[in-house]
Order: structure tokens, then C-alpha cells, then sequence
């Protein structure tokens, strides 16, 4: 029973990973295409812009995490100068 769960723990990290909005809208978005093309039309077009549409909304929400952390950019110095010699 202990492999099962952890098989099944595997697969939701898997599947939902960081971001559990990222997943419902990827569901979200299937099942969108499932009744578009259950009333006889073409669904091949939803997915396209949702993907580009949730990968945006995945970026913006992990840079605001970052600034939210008090992450600093690459070459940042603690003081919030560029160390010397970096471009």
C-alpha cells in the first residue's frame, strides 16, 4: 500500500507541481476544448492561447514571489550595487 501512495503522491506532484492554478487551468482549458468540439467545432484552437495565457500568468505570479521575497537579481550586490567588474 505504501508504493500505491507514493505512486499516486508522485503523480499529483507531477501533475499539479507548484502551481495548483496552473493545473485547474489546464483543466480548465481541456474541458473548454471537450465542449467545443462536442457542439461539432473545431477545438484544436483552444489550447494554444490558453497555454500562452497561463504560462504568462505562471511567470508574472513567480516574479512577484520573487520581489515579494526579497530575492535579488543575478549580480546584485547585498548593498543593491552591481558587484564591480560584472557588466
Amino acid at each position: 500500500m505504501r508504493r500505491v501512495r507514493a505512486v499516486l503522491l508522485g503523480v499529483w506532484d507531477f501533475v499539479v507541481g507548484d502551481d495548483w492554478r496552473t493545473a485547474v487551468g489546464v483543466v480548465l482549458a481541456l474541458a473548454l476544448t471537450a465542449v467545443v468540439a462536442s457542439a461539432g467545432g473545431s477545438g484544436w484552437w483552444v489550447m494554444p492561447p490558453a497555454v500562452l495565457l497561463l504560462l504568462g500568468l505562471s511567470i508574472r505570479r513567480a516574479a512577484g514571489e520573487g520581489v515579494r521575497s526579497g530575492r535579488r537579481r543575478a549580480g546584485e550586490a547585498l548593498h543593491g550595487r552591481r558587484s564591480v567588474g560584472r557588466g
